[in-house]
């Protein structure tokens, strides 16, 4: 009925995939660097942060794959593609993230309890390598993450590691000038925090994806009203909006139309996918018409017309 070009997807799928590729491979070998530095400096705040960053580089895997997945061609077994992939992925990765603070924040409290001496030189300079590393990472993925959640999940992530390893530098600097030890674990349990914060964002919107919610966004009062304004359209029921992946939108609704032949209701079918489009960006419908029977001739009525699917994939 109206085709939807999707070649632009792919375009933007290599672009993210590499730097999703690269920045894995840099943060895998950072999180060994530091976990080495943390445990010889004996510094919490720095093993913290190597956790903090080895979730990143998981979760720049799950991102990768799924980046990599959803360009996949849907197929007989999944109808839509493989775009929940990326979704799922995010969800498990905020999950692995909840786990890891709560301990870290454990650490951290017996450490306050009985503070430890912390080589500041060597926190200052993993730190310092980490901003580096981090900024360079949400450099390669900031045009990747404005839409899609998978690729947005990866860059916040990287953003907490900024924070967190600027922190460090601070913190490096307080004990080099106050030798007050506690500064380690105080950092620690900031970025605790951090994390949780950030994971619970991604639990939110991930989770309202994968329970079929109305997408973020996105009014369901304001739809309804747009289709009923429509001229010929009399009513509109059943209607249902969720989320395929992170930036695609499926539709389908019942809608009540006088009695009429096919070719004078096709305009009216037109009209209600170029509004669903172009104002809510919905691609994904399915149409159905139910007819207002008229008393005159009953025999003629049939209500409801069998549903047309209003959009082909063409890939």
């Amino acid at each position: 009925m109206h085709s939807h070009d999707h070649s632009h997807h792919h375009h933007h799928g290599t672009g993210s995939r590499s730097a999703l590729a690269w920045s894995f491979a840099a943060t895998a070998l950072f999180v060994a660097i530091e976990i080495v530095a943390g445990l010889r400096a004996h510094s919490l705040a720095l093993v913290s942060d190597a956790g903090h960053n080895a979730t990143d580089a998981l979760a720049l895997a799950l991102a990768w794959s799924a980046v990599f997945i959803q360009g996949r061609p849907a197929d007989e077994s999944r109808t839509y593609g493989y775009q929940r992939a990326g979704v799922l992925a995010a969800f498990v990765n905020a999950l692995t993230l909840g786990a890891l603070s709560i301990w870290i924040l454990y650490e951290s409290w017996t450490r306050l309890l009985n503070p430890a001496p912390v080589s500041q030189d060597i926190m200052l300079w993993v730190a310092v390598a980490g901003v580096a590393l981090n900024g360079g990472v949400m450099f390669a993925l900031h045009s990747g993450s404005k839409d899609d959640l998978n690729v947005r999940a990866a860059f916040i992530h990287m953003l907490g590691d900024l924070v967190g390893a600027v922190g460090i530098i601070i913190g490096s600097f307080i004990i080099r000038a106050t030798g007050w030890y506690r500064v380690d674990p105080i950092l620690s349990a900031i970025i605790a925090l951090l994390i949780v914060w950030t994971a619970w964002g991604i639990v939110r919107d991930s989770l309202n994806i994968l329970l079929e919610g109305l997408p973020k966004g996105l009014d369901f009062k304001s739809v309804t009203t747009s289709l009923q304004q429509l001229p010929g359209v009399l009513d509109v029921h059943d209607l249902h909006i969720w989320s395929l992946g992170s930036n695609a939108h499926a539709l389908s609704c019942h809608v009540l139309i006088d009695d009429m032949p096919p070719s004078q209701s096709q305009a009216i079918l037109l009209s209600v996918n170029s509004i669903l489009d172009r104002q809510f960006h919905i691609h994904h419908t399915t149409i159905q018409f139910e007819h207002v029977c008229c008393d005159v001739s009953p025999q003629n009525c049939v209500s409801p017309v069998v549903g047309v699917p209003a959009h082909h994939h063409h890939h």
